[in-house]
């Protein structure tokens, strides 16, 4: 709530208890003197409202100076209780009686209104001190979650550019790998990787992309390993997706389970299957990623799982309590799969 809604539900309320009490006077009998007794209850409560709500709380309670803030308050409070029981007593003989008699004030009559008015302007510095710390409490979430959102993108940045580096370097060392035995490949992943580099350097630096772009940069990435693949290796990549499709995710996130693949599935002597499955509604998105089980021996450290601590990290920070990632190996320890499911609504 902004400060001029704020004030105006302030002088709103107010307006509400310093008129009250005129509906209830007789047009015939109302004169200055029940205007002032009328005006003397909301004005004292007015003193320890704002006194708390402008000057104790933000000043003392919030500062844990509490003894100051409950000293003062009792001290104004039991001033201004007295005050209105002493006020309203030199007024008493200015209202009418409308054909009642009026009480003989008494000291126990006199105790007991005070003790009323304590009441009254106690809970109305309850008011006051609860308003200006909810105030401030919804302040201090707001502050919260804005820094809380700069420290996801800043992540989400930092996220991105560890992903190009390491992208990239696997790569690099495909096609340094591939010149050794067929320069025309070569120069076919040269063109390959072009194409992914434009993906990286444009459409990463945005939140999110497009779902068709994304996939189509992960079968450029696919044709790219093709090309240095043995004839021992079966690659499938299917697309299951609307054909008019506008769903939007966060790139890069499913190119470290690709590489994860290509890296751990591919075994150069045994029969080897990749298989690459992306079905999609407006509500659900499902990648799914089936290898086979080549794990590296603790002799190769071409590898430190990087790429797998960022997808993780970064469906956190993008689809907070929206996904579901199962991982494990399966057929009697043959195929290893990696599974996302990201809600789209």
């Amino acid at each position: 709530m902004n400060k001029n809604t704020t004030w105006i539900l302030h002088v709103a309320v107010w307006l509400m208890l310093f008129l009250s009490p005129f509906m209830f006077v007789h047009e015939q009998t109302f004169n200055l003197a029940q205007v002032t007794a009328f005006c003397t209850f909301p004005l004292c409560m007015m003193a320890v409202f704002y006194t708390n709500y402008l000057w104790l709380v933000p000043h003392y309670y919030i500062s844990h100076n509490e003894r100051f803030y409950w000293t003062f308050n009792f001290v104004i409070i039991v001033v201004l209780a007295f005050f209105m029981e002493w006020w309203m007593y030199l007024l008493h003989p200015l209202f009418p009686n409308y054909g009642h008699p009026k009480p003989e004030p008494s000291f126990v009559r006199h105790i007991l209104f005070v003790a009323r008015n304590i009441f009254n302007l106690t809970v109305v510095a309850f008011i006051a001190t609860t308003l200006e710390l909810s105030s401030r409490w919804h302040k201090m979430e707001d502050e919260h979650m804005e820094l809380e959102a700069a420290r996801k993108e800043a992540e989400l940045e930092n996220l991105r550019s560890q992903i190009n580096p390491h992208f990239l370097l696997n790569t690099l060392n495909n096609i340094y790998a591939l010149t050794a035995f067929d320069t025309e490949k070569a120069q076919g992943a040269i063109m390959e990787l072009s194409k992914l580099l434009r993906h990286m350097l444009y459409d990463n630096q945005q939140n999110t992309v497009k779902l068709t772009e994304e996939l189509q940069f992960i079968g450029n990435y696919v044709n790219l390993m093709k090309l240095r693949l043995p004839n021992n290796v079966e690659v499938h990549y299917n697309v299951n997706i609307p054909n008019s499709c506008d769903i939007e995710v966060a790139p890069l996130i499913f190119i470290s389970l690709v590489e994860n693949a290509f890296k751990h599935g591919v075994s150069p002597i045994n029969k080897s299957l990749i298989d690459i499955a992306v079905n999609a509604t407006e509500k659900k998105l499902t990648y799914e990623i089936k290898n086979t089980n080549n794990p590296k021996t603790q002799q190769d450290r071409s590898g430190h799982g990087i790429g797998l601590q960022q997808v993780e990290r970064r469906l956190k920070l993008n689809y907070p309590q929206k996904h579901r990632w199962t991982k494990g190996i399966e057929d009697n320890g043959r195929m290893y799969v990696s599974k996302i499911e990201i809600d789209l609504v």
